[in-house]
């Protein structure tokens, strides 16, 4: 059987504003110029529809499952550009009027969707004046999600979903992930503690790639994300990234890589619990 030829993936880096509307062209001239770098899977980052003023800005804009603007931009732009295109998340109807699932959509190159994964671990951190918990507005999702690329197995996640490795370990499976998709919108301050450092264990651990799409500066509504796009190695080592500001991080996923990582140092067949 012949090896899976080398992949090009994207993460895409967004400074989300408050317009829906600009935030969709905006994304949109961002997947084309990844498409353009040769790109085949390209993934938005949290939020890349929508930053509200308030939390509850979301909700306004909520789309009912397989139906939506949101959802409609997200599909056209895999088939305009024959690419595998995961939306870092967007605001989806949950049965409750003051929540909304956060929830990250992957497209194929026909414009069909093939999974849907609703975040999990809903954030919360109190810092002084710095306060954030999205269970006001955010109602979490309880099944982990993977799907098949010529890549291999695709691990979806989000933003604080880094912090939990039980949740990748299982996304796993016997023969171990070969991407993890990890679209954020972390803050300046525990991105700039923990960011690379989490998703460099995560790659490690899992002896997989990384791809981290992140929103990345000062937005419109005071806050202000810490960015750093990047692509990592199954060996941990960072291959592209992007400090701050839009911009789009590609690399290539190589199976040759992936296999040499996991017969050098083979702990994926270690493991015990």
């Amino acid at each position: 059987m012949q090896a899976p030829a080398p992949f090009r993936v994207a993460a895409i880096q967004t400074v989300t504003g408050t317009s829906l509307d600009a935030n969709l062209a905006r994304a949109d001239a961002l997947i084309a110029e990844a498409a353009r770098g040769g790109a085949e899977l390209v993934l938005l980052p949290e939020y890349f529809c929508m930053m509200g003023q308030r939390e509850a800005d979301k909700i306004a804009i909520r789309e009912q499952d397989g139906d939506g603007p949101v959802q409609q931009f997200l599909a056209d732009a895999a088939r305009r550009h024959r690419i595998w295109l995961v939306g870092g998340t967007l605001p989806m109807w949950c049965g409750d009027d003051a929540r909304v699932y956060n929830t990250s959509l992957a497209f194929d190159p026909r414009g069909e969707r093939v999974a849907r994964y609703d975040k999990i671990h809903l954030f919360g951190f109190t810092r002084g004046a710095e306060s954030y918990d999205e269970s006001r507005t955010i109602l979490a999702g309880s099944t982990p999600v993977s799907f098949d690329a010529p890549c291999g197995r695709v691990a979806m996640s989000v933003c604080y979903d880094l912090r939990f490795p039980e949740l990748y370990r299982g996304l796993a499976g016997d023969d171990g992930a070969s991407l993890i998709l990890m679209p954020a919108a972390f803050t300046y301050t525990t991105g700039q503690a923990h960011w690379e450092i989490l998703l460099r264990a995560r790659a490690i651990e899992n002896q997989c790639y990384v791809l981290a799409a992140a929103q990345g500066g000062k937005h419109e509504n005071g806050r202000r994300t810490w960015g750093h796009s990047m692509l990592v190695d199954p060996w941990g080592e960072l291959l592209a990234v992007l400090p701050e500001g839009e911009g789009v991080v590609s690399g290539v996923i190589d199976p040759a890589r992936l296999a040499e990582v996991r017969q050098n140092l083979p702990a994926l067949k270690h493991r015990v619990l």
